[in-house]
């Protein structure tokens, strides 16, 4: 591995053009094959199209409504970026899931960047293929969520100071650190204040610990700071001046409360996230100890010497026991230590020489093997037995081609990459361990559309064709995400909040839209047409009563749809 003592200077402007374009257009073919195949997931994709939806309605990009509710969760960066999506290439899945797919590849070219810069041109492909064909970086890049635009952004934060560090005084050092401070607003615009505070402790945790103080200047602190809050400040204020609540519910509940107490119900084990990176770093795992091990070659003694590299490993550590702590957890948080995983194990596979002995590989790519055969064997007992993880058994029936495509594929990658890099060397094997997941990803994708549990879509397609002006429109005992994106419009709630921040609404609440029980059987005698959308499971008491009389207007496996007039 190169030393990381310094970056390694670049060895050309054409042969950066020509890296960009090929990781873009293999990057671009990788996250947007069949990306908008399967409807929106509930309720997480939901919830995200759904509020962009509503922004684009009403011509408010203040003030996120989610079902006409002011919603203070998060900051509007990708609600902003998603309508934009709509506006300019219509609702669709693909336009929407185009915003994550976006961020994702530029991640990927981020990280190879920073990687080239630290390490050469042969770490950056590395660490870009590395972070490209991770199992949980992949799979987070074709889901509409927060985590991965905050967690390229949060990357960028740092690889700009690391890069930044590591240059002269000059524009090229000023221009790095203006992307550090821009790159962190927008971190702050996507997720909150951890988009600075977890990035602003990890490079002040390496300064102190290793005493990099000397390097830091000079840091454009002034005018960066001016940038910062250029970027971040308007949409705070206008937030809190448009809404007297937003204050509290933004900063203490979901910053504050969500982290410290269990208030979000999402607890996890200590452990929680070491097993979420070591799956998520599929297939590459095998190789991170070892990548690490030659990174802090020397041990403590050595750390001015690795202080790059102990960059990277703080970086990681120091965001893995920050989201250990806190007290909700869920596996898209741990995002951001990827690119930074993906630096380590690239700089050490491109290390490996064409000629080099293939026992450096052995422990790797036996992982990779044991892996490829566990996730074979699971796949296969998925479809065979499906009470096991309570599939439907039509489900499993569908996916059984897909099953049995994807266990070939992994058993054929187990053999064949060893035996690659038994024959021709480190680096066929490296190339068999990539294709591998290329096309296991391809066939992954094909099968997206049967592997999700089916949502309200086509009963929000059916009311959404048919429902006349004036008619009103129920979700009974529980709010359907996807359904209010695919009908165009807000739906009344009976005997059911959940996520919904009413308590932040003064006018939500005076709407009358959210109805008791007692409230919705007076409204169903009433002349006004209601359309009812349900779970099958929580209606069946209501249809069982005889004085209740419906018709019913359509139905899939989980929800029925019902109204008070044929």
């Amino acid at each position: 591995m190169p030393s990381p003592e310094s970056p390694v200077p670049p060895v050309g402007a054409a042969s950066w053009r020509r890296d960009l374009l090929w990781l873009a257009l293999l990057g671009a073919l990788l996250y947007g094959f069949r990306l908008g195949s399967a409807p929106l997931g509930n309720p997480d994709e939901g919830r995200y199209a759904e509020i962009p939806r509503e922004m684009v309605a009403s011509g408010d990009w203040v003030t996120p409504r989610l079902n006409g509710v002011n919603y203070f969760e998060k900051p509007p960066l990708v609600y902003w970026a998603t309508a934009a999506a709509l506006r300019l290439t219509g609702a669709s899945e693909w336009s929407l899931r185009a915003v994550p797919a976006l961020f994702a590849l530029g991640g990927v070219l981020l990280t190879y960047a920073a990687a080239r810069r630290l390490y050469g041109r042969g770490a950056g492909l590395a660490a870009a293929a590395v972070l490209g064909t991770s199992l949980l970086y992949f799979v987070i890049g074709h889901i509409l969520l927060l985590d991965m635009a905050v967690s390229v952004l949060m990357s960028a934060t740092l690889f700009c100071f690391l890069l930044g560090v590591n240059e002269p005084p000059g524009a090229r050092r000023r221009a790095l650190f203006y992307g550090l401070y821009a790159s962190a607003a927008l971190a702050v615009l996507t997720k909150g204040l951890i988009g600075v505070l977890v990035t602003g402790a990890v490079m002040f945790l390496w300064l102190l610990v290793f005493h990099q103080w000397k390097r830091l200047r000079p840091l454009h602190l002034p005018t960066g700071l001016l940038l910062f809050l250029a970027i971040a400040a308007p949409w705070h204020v206008l937030a809190a001046w448009h809404n007297p609540t937003w204050a509290h519910r933004y900063f203490v509940y979901e910053h504050w409360q969500r982290f410290m107490t269990p208030a979000a119900s999402r607890p996890g084990a200590w452990y929680y996230y070491l097993v979420i990176i070591l799956a998520g770093l599929i297939p590459w795992v095998g190789f991170l100890v070892p990548a690490v091990r030659a990174a802090l070659r020397g041990g403590w003694a050595a750390r001015a010497r690795n202080a790059n590299a102990w960059f990277l490993v703080t970086w990681v550590l120091f965001i893995f026991l920050f989201f250990t702590k806190s007290q909700s957890k869920l596996p898209p948080y741990i995002l951001p230590v990827f690119p930074a995983l993906a630096v380590l194990v690239g700089a050490w596979l491109a290390s490996l020489g064409p000629e080099e002995k293939p026992g450096r590989l052995r422990v790797g790519l036996g992982v990779f093997s044991f892996v490829c055969g566990l996730l074979a064997v699971s796949l296969l007992l998925v479809v065979a037995r499906p009470a096991l993880v309570r599939m439907d058994l039509g489900q499993a029936l569908a996916l059984k081609p897909y099953a049995g495509t994807l266990a070939g594929v992994l058993l054929l990658g187990g053999i064949v990459a060893p035996g690659l890099g038994r024959i021709r060397g480190p680096r066929a094997a490296l190339t068999g361990v990539g294709v591998t997941m290329a096309v296991f990803f391809a066939v992954l994708q094909g099968a997206a559309p049967l592997i999700q549990k089916p949502g309200t879509q086509a009963l929000a397609r059916q009311v959404r064709a048919a429902a006349r002006p004036g008619d009103r429109v129920l979700h009974y005992h529980e709010f359907f995400h996807d359904f209010t994106f695919y009908a165009g419009r807000v739906v009344d709630l009976v005997d059911f909040k959940g996520e919904l921040e009413l308590e932040e609404d003064a006018a939500a609440r005076a709407s009358g839209r959210f109805l008791t029980e007692a409230e919705f059987r007076r409204r169903w005698d009433g002349p006004v047409r209601l359309w009812v959308v349900a779970r099958r499971r929580d209606v069946r008491e209501l249809f069982a009563d005889p004085a209740f009389r419906y018709h019913l207007l359509g139905q899939t496996e989980d929800h029925t749809l019902f109204s008070n007039q044929p």
